[in-house]
C-alpha cells in the first residue's frame, strides 16, 4: 500500500527533481502522476528507471490524489492549489504564494516539523530556497545559544530563476568567447562573468523581495525576535546557492561547540578544514541532499559571534527535496496515512 502522488510542473527544473527524489528515496507511492501545462502534454519525464507521460493540468481531476507537489509558480498554485486541496489532496507548494498566509504552515522539516500540526487548508508551503538552507544551519545553533542577529550575503545560482536563466548564462558565456553580442532577457544585467545584487523586485525600503523573504520567513519558521539583514546576489553558477552568514548570539557559542552541534544536526554536513580546498563550493554540492557548512570561525568584533559558510543544491534542499521531506514528515507524524 502507498500514496497516490501528483507532481505539478513536472517538466520544470524543480518538478523533475521532485520526481528524481521521490524515486531515490523510495517514497511509498503506488502511483506518481506528472502534470504540466497543455503544451507539455504527452511528453515523457523520468521517474527512477521509468518514464511517465505528462498529463494536462487544466483537465486533471485531483480526486483520489493523496499528495500534490506543486512546482509551477505562484499563478498556478493560486488557481489550482485550492482545487487540489478541496479534492482531498495534501498540497505542498514550492511557490511564494502561500508562504506568508497565517493559515498555511511554512516548513523545513529539520527546523519546524511541529508546525505541520497546524494545517487548516490542506496546503503547506515550502520556503524560499535561500532561507531553507540557512535555517537548516541556524536551527541547532539557535536552540543552543539563542541567535540575536544575523547578517547574510547570498551567492545564488541562476537555476533559482528557472530554465531560461540557465540558458541565458550559457549563451552569454559562449557569446563572450566568440565575441557575439550579449543578449539580456532574463536578467537586468549581463550574468556571464558578472554578479548581480538584484533578485526579485525592489521594495520601498531599498531591499529586494528576495531579501525581505529571508527575513519574513525566518521570523515565521524560527523566531520572530531574530534581527536579520540580507543582501541577495545572483552569480554565474548553474546550480548551488552559497551564503556567508554572520551570527551574533545571546549566549556563548564557541567554534568548537558550533562545529560539534552542526556535525550532529539533521541535514547538515560539516566540511571545515583550514587548508587549501578544505571547504565546499557549489560545484561539489550538486545532486546531494545535505546542507554543507564550512569556514566556521569566531567573529572577534562582537561578544558572542561566529561566521559560517553554507552551501546547498538549491533545486534539492531549497525546493524539491524539502517538499518530499515534508511529505515524509506528514507520514511519520501520522498526519497522512493510507486509507484502509
Amino acid at each position: 500500500m502507498g500514496f497516490r502522488v501528483a507532481v505539478v510542473g513536472a517538466t520544470g527544473n524543480v518538478g523533475r527533481e521532485m520526481l528524481n527524489i521521490l524515486a531515490e528515496r523510495d517514497f511509498p507511492a503506488t502511483e506518481v502522476i506528472a502534470i504540466a501545462s497543455r503544451k507539455s502534454m504527452g511528453q515523457k519525464v523520468g521517474y527512477g528507471e521509468k518514464e511517465i507521460t505528462v498529463v494536462a493540468l487544466d483537465t486533471f481531476n485531483f480526486k483520489g490524489v493523496d499528495i500534490a507537489l506543486f512546482a509551477a509558480g505562484s499563478g498556478v498554485s493560486k488557481e489550482f492549489g485550492p482545487k487540489a486541496a478541496a479534492a482531498g489532496a495534501m498540497v505542498i507548494d514550492n511557490s511564494s504564494y502561500y508562504r506568508m498566509d497565517p493559515d498555511v504552515p511554512l516548513v523545513v522539516p529539520e527546523v519546524n516539523p511541529h508546525h505541520l500540526k497546524k494545517i487548516k487548508k490542506n496546503i503547506i508551503a515550502n520556503p524560499n530556497c535561500s532561507t531553507a538552507q540557512m535555517l537548516v544551519a541556524l536551527k541547532p545553533l539557535h536552540d543552543a545559544a539563542v541567535i540575536k542577529r544575523v547578517v547574510v550575503s547570498t551567492y545564488q545560482s541562476v537555476s533559482g530563476a528557472g530554465n531560461e536563466a540557465m540558458d541565458e548564462l550559457f549563451t552569454q558565456t559562449r557569446a563572450v568567447f566568440v565575441n557575439d553580442p550579449i543578449v539580456k532577457e532574463k536578467f537586468s544585467k549581463q550574468i556571464a562573468f558578472n554578479v548581480i545584487p538584484h533578485i526579485d523586485v525592489f521594495m520601498d525600503d531599498g531591499s529586494t523581495k528576495e531579501e525581505w523573504k529571508m527575513v519574513a520567513e525566518t521570523h515565521k519558521m524560527l523566531d520572530p525576535n531574530i534581527q536579520l539583514t540580507a543582501t541577495c546576489v545572483r552569480v554565474p553558477v548553474f546550480v548551488g546557492h552559497s551564503e556567508a552568514i554572520n551570527i551574533e548570539f545571546k549566549n556563548e557559542m564557541t567554534e568548537k561547540q558550533a562545529r560539534a552541534l552542526l556535525r550532529e544536526a539533521p541535514g547538515c554536513m560539516v566540511i571545515d578544514k583550514r587548508e587549501d580546498g578544505g571547504y565546499i563550493t557549489p560545484v561539489e554540492c550538486v545532486g546531494d541532499f545535505a546542507t554543507f557548512i564550512s569556514r566556521i570561525r569566531k567573529d572577534p568584533t562582537v561578544k558572542n559571534g561566529l561566521n559560517i559558510w553554507v552551501v546547498s543544491d538549491n533545486l534539492r534542499k531549497g525546493a524539491a527535496l524539502n517538499a518530499v521531506q515534508i511529505a515524509e514528515s506528514l507520514i511519520n507524524q501520522g498526519i497522512l496515512s493510507v486509507a484502509a
